[in-house]
């Protein structure tokens, strides 16, 4: 029993802190490197991703063209989770089962966000709550394209799940299931582990863990690399 709880914890403890590697080649570490610099939004619970317009649509594909069927806006926030929690704005305490239901019951149903915003975003979140990081273009493609692996396509075009009123934001039917082992935190880890950043994935259910994430990428673009 004692070596059945030894082994139990030590398979928690290299779970914990497994990470996922990441290809540093994707992030743009020199400052005179071509780049397209995206950014983390940090909420306090929930994280988005701020990806500028003009070279999100110029990749063409689904996800340029769920893009082009916004409204106005030089950015483009996305964002993922449950597609009835995720979409509700209704003040959190009027909602709090459907907080439960989303976290407990598996397979819930899930939507990508987009919404396009005027300016960068980033300047309405103190430092704290924001991160930014510079990819090069095969590392935003990259990036992209995970998240364009996350929509349900009919006909090869994205479906439109909620159109939400009051703001220009569209929610997109996603074929990822949202529960408390998959939340919306842990979806952008893998976006950003396909964007060239290592992740820890069992780690990254918190928005902080998210914030850390760019926090080391960034200690290890400033290293030196070997040629």
């Amino acid at each position: 029993m004692q070596l059945f709880l030894v082994a139990a914890l030590g398979l928690i403890a290299a779970l914990w802190t497994w990470t996922r590697p990441g290809d540093q080649t994707l992030v743009a570490a020199a400052p005179d490197q071509a780049a397209v610099t995206v950014h983390i939004l940090n909420n306090g619970f929930h994280t988005d991703l701020a990806v500028p317009r003009g070279p999100l649509e110029m990749q063409g594909g689904p996800l340029a063209e769920a893009s082009r069927s916004l409204g106005q806006g030089d950015w483009i926030l996305i964002g993922w989770g449950d597609a009835t929690f995720f979409v509700d704005q209704t003040p959190m305490e009027t909602r709090v089962l459907d907080g439960v239901r989303a976290f407990l019951w598996p397979g819930n149903a899930s939507v990508v966000m987009l919404d396009p915003e005027a300016g960068d975003p980033s300047r309405r979140f103190p430092p704290d709550r924001r991160r930014s990081l510079r990819l090069t273009e095969q590392g935003l493609s990259a990036m992209l394209d995970r998240v364009e692996g996350s929509l349900i396509l009919v006909d090869g075009s994205p479906v439109v799940s909620t159109a939400r009123p009051g703001d220009g934001a569209r929610f997109f039917r996603s074929r990822e299931t949202f529960w408390i082992g998959y939340l919306c935190n842990s979806w952008t880890a893998r976006v950003l582990n396909a964007g060239g950043l290592a992740v820890r994935p069992l780690r990254a259910v918190t928005a902080g863990e998210i914030v850390a994430t760019l926090d080391r990428a960034a200690k290890l673009d400033s290293a030196p690399r070997e040629d």
